[in-house]
């Protein structure tokens, strides 16, 4: 799924794995200075000027608001506050140009529009009480689904009630999970851990022909769809790596429920964990730019840090004749973020070589959305397991 600007909301979100300083928002009611807890799992600093807000706010008022950096802290009704972030986006969407033919600049802008739409949605906020009740007029129960994405509560906080309506939906995708027709099961991811939605490569990695061996490492495990996968192909044993703390829970939680711990261990890592396997298999993020929300971290690597470690690294962790799976889109290459040429540059760098690569094409709605403004890239996208060896005679 964070960039950045010297205003509100602001600062640089993190990179995964790192933790999020316990910050406080301070504003003024009723003649009186008040302050809580700042929640904010994308990174984002609290607004320095907030207002209180409620039914009576018309929405050009707030856009103005928000265009200014000012944070609204909603006292109204909840599903007010709800149609007022709906116009608010509707507000920021009619800014929007058209799509550019050329499909490199298309992308740049859809990014900066994505930053200008977190930072004036995220500027509508809530209260969350200390037991995480929002106590405002027809407001969900949702001390579930907060406990679930920030622990047990500590005190009386206020969040975006764009981030909140995101905790919402984990909690909802948490409880009954992504149907994996590839496992015959359920994968339920947490919040902030990239949901296995996308099908096409799991058959991939479910129908590559196997390595000799009984040992795999995924790289990256998320959710730890990949490693169950291979785990119910029959390998004796899979260990998952992650350095996100949430992606670890998650994977964990998901190999216990498919009754898979015996086979699969879920280990905190950057990248590889210690010796060698015959078969090392990893699906990086596939675009190669910063990312703007909390979960576009497991689609943005900025300069290509994960895909470049994992190949840079893998002959160095496989067996003798073992094999790296790579399992990859291309459209970076589509929107011209990174060539093909660059890509089989690192490959070979790494004292790599290409046994064979398997593809296939996205089933997903947006690659049928003629309204996307990447369209054109998306159509024509080709996901790829590229099943790598360490090249013969290689240092």
């Amino acid at each position: 799924m964070r960039n950045a600007s010297e205003h509100e909301p602001g600062a640089l979100p993190r990179p995964k794995g790192q933790t999020r300083p316990v910050t406080e928002i301070r504003w003024e009611e009723a003649g009186e200075q008040r302050s809580a807890l700042w929640r904010s799992e994308s990174g984002w600093e609290p607004p320095r000027r907030v207002v209180i807000a409620d039914d009576t706010l018309t929405a050009d008022v707030a856009y103005r608001l928000a265009k200014s950096g000012t944070g609204m802290l909603w006292r109204g009704d909840f599903l007010g506050a709800r149609q007022l972030l709906q116009a608010l986006g509707r507000r920021v969407d009619r800014g929007r140009r058209p799509a550019d033919k050329d499909l490199t600049a298309a992308f740049r802008r859809s990014r900066s529009e994505a930053l200008t739409r977190a930072q004036v949605l995220g500027l509508v906020l809530v209260p969350l009480e200390a037991d995480y009740t929002v106590p405002l007029r027809r407001a969900p129960d949702v001390r579930l689904a907060c406990t679930e994405t920030y622990g047990p509560a500590d005190g009386p906080s206020v969040t975006s009630l764009r981030e909140l309506i995101g905790v919402i939906g984990a909690h909802e995708w948490r409880t009954k999970g992504v149907p994996i027709p590839a496992l015959g099961a359920r994968i339920h991811p947490h919040y902030g851990v990239f949901s296995p939605i996308r099908g096409e490569y799991l058959e991939l990695v479910q129908s590559a022909p196997l390595p000799a061996g009984s040992l795999a490492f995924d790289i990256g495990v998320g959710t730890g769809v990949l490693a169950a996968i291979l785990a119910r192909r029959g390998l004796a044993r899979v260990v998952g790596t992650d350095q996100d703390p949430r992606a670890l829970a998650c994977a964990r939680a998901n190999i216990q429920r498919l009754g898979l711990g015996d086979r699969v261990d879920i280990v905190p890592a950057d990248l590889f964990p210690p010796g060698r396997a015959p078969l090392v298999v990893c699906n990086p993020p596939w675009i190669p730019a910063a990312a703007v929300t909390s979960t576009d971290f497991a689609v943005y690597d900025p300069d290509s840090r994960m895909l470049r470690g994992f190949l840079a690294g893998l002959a160095d962790h496989l067996e003798p004749g073992g094999e790296g799976w790579l399992i990859i889109s291309d459209i970076a290459e589509l929107l011209g973020l990174r060539s093909r040429a660059e890509l089989l540059g690192l490959i070979d760098d790494a004292g790599l070589e290409v046994v064979e690569r398997l593809d296939t094409r996205p089933t997903h709605p947006r690659a049928a959305d003629a309204s996307d403004p990447l369209h054109a890239a998306r159509s024509n996208e080709v996901t790829s397991l590229w099943r790598l060896r360490a090249r013969r005679g290689a240092a």
